[in-house]
This record gives structure tokens, sequence and C-alpha cells, in this order.
């Protein structure tokens, strides 16, 4: 919804230090954000990096959230904090104008007859509630969403358009999921009898903690036997795999296309790059940094950086380190056999 907030607002709401231009109050009304380029009359901006402080000296904005250090480069009014990245997160919280995913009750959704309702729960037209689903408060679940029976989604959850809950899956509270994300699908469970596969029927659910946001068109499988666990405050990325039985901790960050297969855990305060491959039955400890496009093959015991994804280059390069890389074994042989002469 869109509004307006004072300054002194803005500065108490992201624990700031308000410095006033001239030309302002406490009381001047902000509506919305915008860039240091960009930014104008009734607009606040930020700057986190000191490379664009020549924007923040030109800059049309009403007010600027920056450093200490910045502060006498600016010519309008100023909300000086540590981490103006942060002060921007929570400026724009306070200004969203994103929209509700649904308004009250449709007529036209499907809602089965023992469906727990909190207060002021939302549903849009064409979703389907299935049996023994609790909903609670201030849950909003968009248009043509499914939600199987027996599953539970917590206070002030948000549901886009078309998400799919499977049977039992549990959401905590204040998530955000969004459209066309898939939760609660059978994990990829099979036994080969002689070249022919035979399923095995995925008994586990799908938990979610709290604070937990999946990005568009991520699938989250359920466990084989027991549950797969997202905790609280994990933020996954637009088309990742998470596969049957991952345990992944808190406030981990996983980019976009990313992949993790079956029954791998991966610690709190992880951060998993875009594109990256993390094999199944492993352990990733707490504090890893993987970087894009790396394949994880065994365990992380040890907090730190991962790299393994090779940087685009020239073509002619490109090929000339292939074939370098082929002849590599030939050559490690080579130096070791050299080594064993010399040492004669």
């Amino acid at each position: 919804m869109n509004q307006t907030v004072s300054l002194q607002q803005l500065a108490d709401k992201i624990g700031a230090s308000l410095h006033l231009a001239d030309s302002d109050s406490a009381d001047t009304q902000i509506h919305s954000l915008s860039t240091l380029a960009s930014a104008g009359n009734g607009q606040i901006s930020f700057l986190s990096n000191s490379r664009y402080r020549s924007q923040l000296e030109k800059t049309a904005a009403q007010a600027v959230i920056l450093k200490s250090e910045d502060l006498s480069h600016c010519q309008c009014s100023a909300l000086v904090m540590d981490n103006p990245y942060v002060g921007f997160a929570l400026a724009a919280q306070l200004l969203d104008s994103t929209p509700l995913s649904a308004v009250g009750i449709s007529p036209l959704a499907v809602i089965a007859d023992n469906v727990e309702l909190g207060k002021n729960v939302s549903i849009g037209p064409h979703a389907v509630i299935e049996s023994g689903v609790k909903l609670a408060d201030n849950v909003q679940i968009g248009p043509g969403c499914f939600i199987g029976k027996d599953a539970i989604v917590g206070a002030n959850t948000k549901l886009w358009a078309n998400v799919t809950l499977y049977h039992r899956v549990v959401l905590g509270q204040d998530c955000l999921i969004q459209s066309a994300t898939v939760i609660g699908a059978d994990g990829f469970g099979y036994a080969n009898d002689k070249g022919r596969w035979v399923k095995i029927p995925q008994l586990g659910t799908v938990v979610l903690g709290d604070r937990v946001e999946v990005g568009a068109s991520s699938t989250i499988d359920r466990g084989a036997l027991d549950d797969t666990i997202i905790s609280n405050g994990v933020i996954i990325d637009n088309q990742c795999q998470i596969a049957h039985n991952v345990v992944i901790g808190e406030n981990t960050a996983i980019a976009g296309c990313t992949v993790v297969a079956g029954s791998t855990t991966i610690g709190r305060h992880c951060t998993v790059g875009g594109l990256v491959g993390i094999n199944g039955h492993m352990e990733i400890c707490d504090n890893v940094h993987i970087t894009g496009m790396s394949m994880v093959t065994k365990s992380i015991n040890k907090p730190g950086v991962y790299s393994s994804g090779m940087p685009a280059t020239e073509n002619r390069e490109w090929r000339k380190n292939g074939v370098a890389l082929r002849n590599l074994s030939t050559l490690n042989q080579r130096v070791k056999a050299l080594e064993k002469s010399h040492l004669k």
C-alpha cells in the first residue's frame, strides 16, 4: 500500500541519526525510494559504496542514507548509520508498495469443510484448499494455489499465484513463497530390480521454519522417511532444486539455478552462488561460501570460500587449455620420473 513517512520516522525505523538540510524538517515527507542519479523531491536514496560518491554530490534526492564518512559530501538531508544497505532494506520495507497476493476469500476458491482459518486470511480465486489444512492469522493464498491435505501455513505467510504445497507440508511464520514453486513433491527415490525402476513412496514431508523465502519456480522435495528441513531465515532464489531429506541451516542463502542432491546437510550462515551443483549424502559446515558454478562433490568441514567454476575466456585460449588439461596426467607422470632421476 502506498504511503508517506517523515524523515524522523524513517530514521527511527532504520536506527539512523538524522541530519537535516536547511530546507527540511523532521516532518518532511518521503513517498518512495530511488537511485542517487534518479531521485528527486520526496524520495530517499542510499550510498553504501564510496565509488558512487560523485553521484551523492549531485543527487537531487530529498535525503540519503549513508555512512558518517560520506556526510561531508552530502548537500541534502542525511540518515547516518554504519550499514546504509541494511538501512535501505528497512526503508524499503516501510515504503513497500507491493500488493497483497489475495484480498478476502474469493467465492471462486474451493475450500474443504474442515479447513481451519485464522483471522484475516485471504484466499484468491481458483485456489484449492484440501481437508485438514490449517491457515494461521493473516495468511495470503494467491490465485490458483493448491494446498494439500493436512498442510499447515504459519501466521503472516504469503503465497503468490500458482504455488503448490503437497500434503502435510509445514510452513512457518512470515514466509514468502513466489509463484509456481512446488513444495513437497516426491523425492527422486527408486530401487533398481534387474533394470526395472521400482518407485519408493516418499513418506516424509517438508518443514520450513520462520522467515523462509523461496523464489519462483523452485522445488523442494519431501523426504523419503525423515523430513526435508529448511531452517529459520533461509532464502532460496528462483529455479532451485532441493532434493529429498536435505537439511539447510539457519540464515543460509542459495542463489538461482542451484541444485542440492538428496540427504545433504548445509550448515548455518552459508552462501551458495548461482548454478552450483552439490552432490548428495554430504555435510557442509557452518559459514561456508561457495562461488557460482562450483561443483561440490565431497563434504566441507572447514569454514571459508570454495570455488571450482572456470571463468569464460576466448575460445582459442579455452581450447588450448583444454588440450593442456587432457595432458595433465601424462605431464605429472613425466615430472615424477624426472624427480626420481634427479634423486638418483
